[in-house]
């Protein structure tokens, strides 16, 4: 595993200046994988976001519980991971205090995950290289992630992003594939999600446009992941995200290169 980098706004150079501009007619599209606390908040925002621009795209939280704010800061909604819906979330929640859970946005963000797909799902419980948890889930991005590896994983948080690279140095590289992991830091509030969601679509845009030029020389190579075919890319990372700083000042990047 790489060392770590913060990244900010000195990388950027004058030939990145295009960064951040999408495309729709582009073939070629990174698969993402995004990831907070619970997979409920800033990771299902920028799935949607991602999703919407017809990127491959899952999502993830890594928590040992998916925590929800209950009627006081000390009486949280608990649930678990894999196990509970986010359309049963949403009418337990309806039942119990309908005003509270619309006034809080909690109702709006539930009906909203539960239009991406069916539930919170657990980093730590991801099989790398299988497909989650049955082939029955329908879901927003679902298409092209079927086998069950990703390019880019991004977290909303910086103790999630510690959970994902020492996870994934625990798993041993099994797939010998690499894999960025850049954290976006977002504070964790509905107004916030939105504008993090913002910014890691324009991070995607930027990162896809320069994976789809480095990729033209061996897309076969390129597309199953080899080292060598994705090292002009890989290369070009940290400098496409200090452009993306700049114009996102306030979402603090970091990021490092990690194996499947």
């Amino acid at each position: 595993m790489a060392q770590a980098l913060p990244v900010n706004g000195a990388a950027a150079t004058a030939q990145l200046a295009t960064n951040g501009e999408h495309s729709d007619s582009e073939d070629f599209k990174l698969k993402f994988c995004t990831v907070c606390a619970s997979n409920n908040n800033r990771s299902m925002e920028s799935h949607l976001r991602l999703a919407a621009a017809n990127y491959p795209v899952i999502s993830f939280g890594t928590g040992s519980l998916v925590r929800l704010p209950g009627p006081s800061i000390s009486q949280p909604n608990v649930y678990h991971f894999n196990k509970t819906s986010y359309d049963s979330m949403y009418k337990e929640l309806e039942a119990q205090d309908p005003r509270l859970y619309k006034a809080n946005g909690i109702l709006n963000m539930l009906d909203r995950n539960r239009n991406v797909k069916w539930g919170p799902e657990r980093w730590q419980d991801w099989q790398v290289g299988m497909p989650r948890m049955g082939s029955k889930i329908s879901e927003k991005g679902g298409e092209g992630v079927e086998g069950g590896v990703v390019d880019v994983v991004i977290t909303c948080e910086e103790r999630c992003w510690d959970a994902v690279v020492d996870d994934l140095l625990n798993r041993g590289s099994p797939l010998n594939r690499p894999v960025h992991i850049i954290n976006v830091d977002i504070k964790d509030n509905h107004e916030e999600a939105l504008v993090g969601g913002r910014g890691i679509l324009d991070l995607a845009d930027s990162l896809n446009k320069a994976a789809a030029e480095e990729r033209k020389a061996d897309p076969a190579g390129f597309d199953s992941g080899g080292a060598a075919s994705r090292s002009g890319f890989d290369e070009r990372v940290p400098e496409i995200i200090g452009a993306w700083q700049e114009r996102w000042p306030n979402l603090p990047a970091v990021w490092t290169l990690g194996w499947f």
